[in-house]
């Protein structure tokens, strides 16, 4: 007997959707994988983290009554069946005491040496805020999305920050921002726990100010802003994280980023053991990032807006990282999807420009050819400042802003990069034209020119940060950036065997 036609209808549309499924999942033997411990942003019991950072991401100086800048915002979900139907309630798992904590208080497994220095205390607090949050998991257990802030001001009278990691006496102010005495100091952080509105709908916050003497209740005139408000429904959808930032006229450079970091060891820009959201770390070429950004406020002719930022460590001979600060160093990739921002990398001025650039079939276009080499896509290129062997003319990168050397490439919309998903025009994901983007980033970060001693092995390119974010580098008067991020998703490629 053959089958009744209902079921003839369903056992068709079950293979229709087994091979959709199939075929959307592998495509020429690969499959696609989430890297990240909260696929897509999705996860109704989040895990959100914050951290904030000096010019050369240490602490410094811890901000009066705010403990040490790290803070963590992690809950469990539980459930009860009314009359009325489902009543959910959050079980947070880290206290506005844990957030507290600062320079001179107890944590558990605190080396004498950071009890009472703060750089080396916040590094401690942020393994013991993830631990309250960590979440077991294959093939690795994972910690947090983490909201990093980030302050230019550097007050180069200090001698605070080493150059290309080698310790450097002061130096006379003028290169860098700087009010005074003071202007390195962290902000004030206030924190609303995630908590229900009413019905379903869940909602938290970070905000504060880096003008300590002011209260951001009466007003942003004059000062210094940054928020964080994330937002979910049970059940429904990605979380949506909002957010500001404003400079102001004693702090002109100011950065927010939403990262998903390493859930061990160095995360782009650090020397120290790190924790996060990539449960899998990324490796170029083999893999894409996915996300949804709708920028509201772009933050003025200064923001450079990074639909993505990724960070890595690698040494000049292309051995990973291991802390030594005199021979690592960060690497990282941006594009800037600002229209206000212009390419500085031009045929009279090729020290802004990497040496070479690799076309998606791999043919090398050099930067003199100026009949062919696209210049417009490359926003600016600098060398690692502890290099030895680099192809003049060359811009090196500013020694002072990480803990060891650094290299950037910052690329700009351009059509050179439409086989990769990125912008190629300028305008394109910026305001009014919210997008989901997925970016073949490992595709493109595969052909990046980066610097490598002569002879020696290439760098495995393996990424510890993926961050969306703006820097608005140096304005001239006070700005306002706004946006949303939600489905951050990053996915790595498995190869049938």
């Amino acid at each position: 007997m053959g089958m009744p036609m209902i079921h003839q209808h369903l056992h068709v549309l079950f293979l229709s959707v087994t091979l959709f499924l199939i075929s959307a999942s592998v495509a020429r033997g690969k499959q696609y994988i989430s890297a990240v411990g909260d696929p897509g942003m999705k996860r109704d019991e989040l895990r959100v983290a914050f951290e904030a950072w000096n010019f050369c991401n240490e602490v410094g100086k811890e901000a009066p009554g705010i403990g040490s800048p790290r803070a963590a915002d992690c809950f469990d979900i539980s459930s009860k069946l009314h009359r009325k139907g489902k009543h959910f309630s959050l079980r947070h798992c880290v206290t506005e005491a844990h957030n507290k904590l600062g320079v001179g208080k107890p944590l558990p497994g605190l080396a004498p040496a950071a009890v009472n220095n703060s750089d080396l205390y916040a590094v401690q607090k942020e393994l013991y805020l993830g631990s309250l949050c960590q979440v077991a998991d294959v093939p690795s257990p994972w910690q947090f999305w983490m909201i990093m802030l980030k302050n230019g001001n550097y007050d180069s009278k200090s001698g605070l920050c080493p150059e290309n990691g080698k310790k450097v006496p002061p130096f006379p102010p003028g290169r860098f921002p700087c009010f005074g005495e003071g202007c390195m100091n962290q902000p004030n952080l206030y924190h609303q726990h995630t908590h229900f509105l009413g019905g379903d709908t869940m909602r938290g916050s970070f905000n504060g100010t880096y003008d300590l003497g002011s209260d951001i209740k009466g007003g942003l005139d004059g000062i210094s802003f940054f928020e964080v408000v994330w937002e979910k429904t049970v059940g429904v959808g990605s979380w949506v994280f909002n957010h500001k930032l404003k400079t102001s006229k004693k702090y002109p450079w100011l950065m927010l980023y939403l990262r998903a970091d390493a859930t061990k060891g160095f995360s782009g820009g650090y020397h120290y053991d790190t924790r996060g959201m990539l449960k899998t770390l990324p490796e170029s070429p083999n893999f894409k990032v996915r996300l949804t950004l709708d920028i509201k406020q772009g933050g003025g002719p200064k923001s450079q807006f990074y639909l993505i930022d990724i960070g890595s460590c690698w040494k000049n001979n292309g051995a990973p990282c291991n802390g030594d600060v005199l021979t690592d160093v960060t690497r990282y990739s941006e594009m800037i999807i600002n229209p206000e921002t212009g390419a500085w990398c031009s045929p009279n001025n090729v020290a802004n420009c990497p040496p070479y650039h690799i076309t998606p079939d791999n043919k090398k276009i050099y930067r003199n050819d100026t009949a062919h080499f696209p210049y417009g896509a490359y926003h600016y290129y600098c060398a690692p400042g502890n290099a030895q062997h680099l192809e003049q003319p060359v811009s090196t990168c500013d020694p002072y802003s990480n803990p060891q050397a650094q290299e950037l490439v910052q690329l700009l919309p351009h059509p050179i990069w439409a086989d990769y998903g990125y912008p190629t025009k300028q305008g394109n994901g910026w305001i009014g034209d919210s997008r989901t983007w997925e970016l073949d980033v490992g595709g493109l970060s595969d052909r990046l020119y980066f610097y490598q001693d002569p002879g020696t092995p290439p760098a495995r390119r393996i990424w510890t940060s993926i961050d969306v974010g703006t820097e608005i580098f140096v304005s001239d008067k006070d700005e306002m950036a706004e946006w949303s991020l939600s489905d951050f998703d990053v996915l790595y490629t498995s190869h049938d065997s």
